[in-house]
């Protein structure tokens, strides 16, 4: 288990390919795509004066929307992470 620091959020990212109503699988060549999330693991908060400061705006199974080039990739048991600042987060997907 990935267990992120501070400010960090770990995510994986979702499948972001678009369906046609016939099935048949848009890749996202050609177009720019939205970078959604889906928060795995959230970290303690920032230390500030030896006291944590939860991070209270996103919890684990929220679905996000992220900085294009932000944070850190990373494979564990065969699967693709990302590890991000809570700072990275744009939105929550309700």
């Amino acid at each position: 288990m990935i267990r992120p620091l501070n400010d960090r959020v770990l995510i994986k990212m979702k499948d972001n390919n678009e369906k046609t109503k016939s099935g048949i699988i848009l890749s996202g060549s050609g177009k720019e795509e939205t970078k959604i999330a889906e928060i795995i693991e959230v970290g303690p908060g920032k230390k500030e004066d030896k006291k944590n400061h939860q991070i209270e705006d996103v919890k684990k199974g929220d679905k996000v929307i992220v900085s294009k080039y932000s944070g850190t990739e990373l494979k564990f048991d065969g699967e693709e992470f990302i590890i991000v600042k809570q700072e990275d987060i744009l939105a929550i997907l309700e």
